[in-house]
């Protein structure tokens, strides 16, 4: 029976590492919403924020309450596919409703909509935004 040959290979230094992409010779795939990210803000730093994207979307619907979701979708950097489920599920918790106007519609949030993880079930809505937009 033969042995197998071990061959020794050193580890990749920092920095060095490469994708299974990478080491194939072919381009990294990146989404749409990733990429914008990237584009417009260099400096983002690490790939993670303190606030949830549904936070995010109460915020530019507060700056703007007539914003498309489209508009929503490139403020916060995700989808207009995952706005569209962050506005239904934010509707059907009773944080928010929308009334429409022509075409378009507008937004109106209840502020006084409690948070719903138990760490912060004591604040409201309109207390996050105003520290958030400072109003």
């Amino acid at each position: 029976m033969k042995k197998a040959a071990v061959k020794n290979v050193k580890p990749a230094s920092k920095g060095v590492r490469k994708t299974l992409s990478e080491a194939a010779g072919k381009p990294e795939k990146i989404s749409a919403p990733a990429a914008t990210k990237a584009a417009s803000d260099p400096a983002a730093g690490p790939g993670w924020t303190f606030l949830s994207n549904h936070t995010h979307v109460l915020v530019a619907l507060a700056a703007e309450p007539d914003l498309t979701l489209r508009d929503i979708a490139q403020r916060v950097g995700i989808t207009e596919r995952g706005v569209i489920r962050i506005v239904e599920e934010l509707e059907q918790a009773g944080v928010l409703s929308r009334e429409r106007e022509g075409r378009r519609n507008r937004y109106a949030l209840n502020l006084q909509a409690s948070l719903r993880h138990p760490l912060e079930r004591h604040c409201r809505i309109g207390e996050l935004l105003d520290l958030i937009l400072r109003r």
